[in-house]
């Protein structure tokens, strides 16, 4: 989908162009490595070094060492428990778009989706130009959590969004063959004689992220429950250091949010890194200053007064 906000954070640009976008920069400096189906595995504090070790696709393992590191690692999805939910057919909602994105694969013919947020929105509508029928989007909360405009969008197609709705089970022999709804009150019970059956092959969760903070954790970084970001996120200072000084930490494994956050906090915490072991000048504060500016006017609308709640509680000086 095209994002929103101002024309240099790319505003009216598609995700999949902005990372081509970003991988270009990148690749037009000389002194930046890739380590591309690398995976780091532990990171480590040695004296005034970082240890970052990795794992290769062959499974040769590679270290890493310097003065600083940035932890953007993301997230990780959230599952819910419900009967049936071990059968195959049932994933998560970056799996599937994992499926199509990078593999050109159709996870199915007919799907459910659990969770009426902005990716279970955006998810319901990459389906269906995948040719997949969306049968409904199911959310609990008696709002959807989403934009506007991607439910409306959806809705335009014909694809029911059942609100104070929740899963009951999943259905089938050897794989998901059925889906059961019900209704909910008020304390979260399924209402008898309200429940619902949609003959789908797959069931998609898209009930929320919680930032990937192993890393973080395993290195000794002061960490905070804040339901606000998502769960247990690292305690830094403004310009994303984290309480381990030279260890810096971006995008979603700093608290779940929206893209365009991430790539500002991303640049943050590049120019921190960058003064913090001396290869860039002063002036560069000021590129600093303007990132955190627009994050605050990017936070100032409705969806962002819970996100800024959550930073008061991790954000110290």
């Amino acid at each position: 989908h095209k994002f929103f906000g101002k024309r240099e954070q790319f505003a009216g640009v598609r995700g999949i162009r902005i990372a081509e976008i970003l991988e270009e920069e990148v690749r037009e400096r000389e002194n930046i490595n890739i380590f591309l189906e690398t995976s780091a595995i532990m990171l480590l504090q040695e004296g005034d070094e970082k240890l970052v070790v990795g794992v290769r696709k062959n499974k040769e393992l590679i270290e890493f060492r310097g003065k600083a590191v940035i932890v953007a690692t993301g997230a990780m999805e959230r599952m819910i428990p419900f009967e049936g939910n071990d059968l195959p057919g049932v994933y998560g909602a970056g799996a599937i778009q994992t499926l199509m994105n990078t593999y050109g694969v159709k996870p199915g013919d007919r799907v459910l989706i659990v969770g009426a947020g902005n990716v279970g929105l955006i998810l319901a509508y990459q389906l269906i130009q995948a040719g997949v029928e969306v049968k409904a989007i199911v959310e609990a909360m008696p709002n959807i959590g989403g934009y506007f405009v991607h439910a409306a969008k959806v809705r335009r197609l014909g694809v029911p969004i059942l609100t104070r709705h929740t899963i009951l089970k999943a259905e089938g022999k050897e794989k998901v063959e059925r889906a059961v709804v019900a209704q909910i009150d008020e304390r979260w019970r399924p209402i008898p004689g309200t429940e619902k059956v949609f003959d789908v092959d797959v069931i998609a969760l898209a009930v929320g992220l919680r930032p990937s903070i192993e890393l973080l954790h395993q290195v000794g970084c002061q960490i905070k429950y804040v339901p606000e970001l998502g769960g247990h996120v690292v305690i830094r200072d403004s310009r994303m250091e984290t309480t381990i000084k030279g260890i810096f930490v971006a995008g979603d494994s700093a608290g779940i949010e929206e893209a365009t956050t991430a790539m500002l906090e991303g640049k943050i915490a590049g120019i921190s890194a960058a003064l913090e072991i001396g290869v860039a000048s002063p002036e560069w504060l000021k590129e600093i200053e303007k990132a955190q500016k627009d994050l605050d006017e990017f936070r100032a609308g409705p969806f962002g007064r819970r996100v800024i709640e959550g930073i008061k509680k991790v954000v110290v000086e």
